[in-house]
């Protein structure tokens, strides 16, 4: 297991414009060093959106963000992860897909669906977890309002790192950031959460706060509020010797989820 780079794109949205938001992202990623792996926000291309049938993309048809995620992930020969609206026969998720360098295409359908916003309305809860294995690193990759639900995310796998992309509203921040430490704590991972910035269409400001959170739940660092990219080093070392030195997972419960 080696140390682990993390690239956190906290950028600001373009209402629904798929093409606008993608050659934004390309001339973001053209412009940066990125690190081994690239977290994008909840719906990184449309933004937080409940217009499922108007901004979803076909599992099996029509695919350019996902075309430009595994793009990307060949390109510049690192992973890229957010989320999208998608369409799978005649049912529409809010899908996270991790896009990895060898061409692998893993994701996870939010589980949790939010539904203050109606988003149980217009799309379908997951069922399962996501741990997928990327440089000897264990990740379990989550989305926005999954975050409040600690059971769901409990590290039952002893996974190293839980990331969280989101699109979280500012008059919320301050549990935001109070649940990203909460989750890194009890789960003894390192925790990164990648939130956007701006204001959405339907006038929800969002002020960012994408972190990463060491296994103790002290900040390696915390994006200010504005658009831009960060890469931080997770350290291997630091993640062995907290679990050995403080083993609290040995002592943790294990759920079974229905």
């Amino acid at each position: 297991m080696q140390d682990l780079t993390v690239t956190l794109v906290q950028t600001d949205i373009i209402w629904e414009n798929v093409s606008a938001n993608l050659h934004h992202l390309d001339t973001l990623f053209s412009k940066n060093t990125l690190g081994d792996l690239v977290v994008l926000p909840e719906m990184f291309a449309t933004g937080f959106s409940m217009n499922s049938h108007d901004i979803a993309q076909s599992f099996h048809g029509e695919q350019s963000i996902l075309t430009s995620l595994r793009g990307w992930a060949y390109d510049y020969q690192k992973a890229f992860m957010g989320s999208i609206a998608v369409e799978e026969d005649g049912t529409y998720y809010n899908r996270l897909f991790v896009a990895l360098p060898d061409g692998q295409l893993k994701w996870y359908d939010k589980r949790h669906l939010f539904a203050l916003a109606g988003e149980n309305l217009h799309y379908t809860a997951g069922e399962n977890r996501l741990v997928f294995d990327y440089l000897g690193w264990k990740i379990n990759p989550l989305i926005c309002y999954d975050l409040r639900f600690p059971i769901f995310c409990r590290n039952t796998e002893a996974f190293d790192l839980q990331i969280f992309v989101a699109n979280w509203p500012q008059k919320r921040s301050f549990a935001w950031k109070t649940l990203l430490v909460a989750r890194a704590i009890e789960n003894q991972c390192f925790v990164v959460g990648v939130n956007r910035v701006g204001v959405d269409g339907n006038g929800h400001e969002y002020q960012g706060d994408s972190s990463a959170i060491d296994p103790l739940g002290q900040h390696l660092v915390t994006m200010l509020h504005k658009e831009t990219l960060t890469t931080v080093k997770l350290s291997a070392s630091v993640l062995k010797n907290t679990r050995t030195s403080l083993n609290f997972l040995a002592d943790r419960d294990i759920f079974e989820l229905r």
